[in-house]
């Protein structure tokens, strides 16, 4: 992850959990099961803090509300595939630098809490 840049702000979204169809079996193609999303977002906030207004920040709200949105009305086989859409959800607001994603699938092997897969993508300057 990028060093945190005087200016840029982290935005920081904990424990998305939502649930999708994800995976190969049957059992999963048929049922939704919960994911959990991490998501990490790194945009320049100088304006932001000077003005006080939230139409010069990145409005995590409408972001996650986006986020819930794509991965609630889709199927998805893999978790990679997942990662990615929701990788580039993120990427297609102009402000954000860097941002990495992190989706677990709870209880994906029997003996783990959970199987995991992080994508990052930063803006070329």
């Amino acid at each position: 992850m990028p060093r945190l840049e005087p200016g840029m702000a982290r935005i920081r979204v904990k424990d998305l959990r939502l649930r999708t169809y994800i995976g190969i079996k049957e059992e999963e193609i048929l049922n939704k099961q919960d994911v959990l999303i991490n998501l990490t977002v790194l945009y320049p906030a100088v304006d932001a803090v000077r003005d006080n207004v939230i139409d010069q920040a990145l409005n995590y709200r409408t972001l996650t509300k986006a986020i819930i949105h794509h991965v609630e009305e889709n199927r998805f086989a893999l978790l990679e595939r997942l990662t990615q859409e929701i990788l580039d959800l993120v990427m297609g607001y102009p402000s954000v630098h860097y941002a990495e994603v992190e989706v677990d699938k709870p209880h994906a092997l029997r003996f783990a809490e959970s199987v995991s897969i992080t994508l990052a993508a930063h803006r070329q300057s």
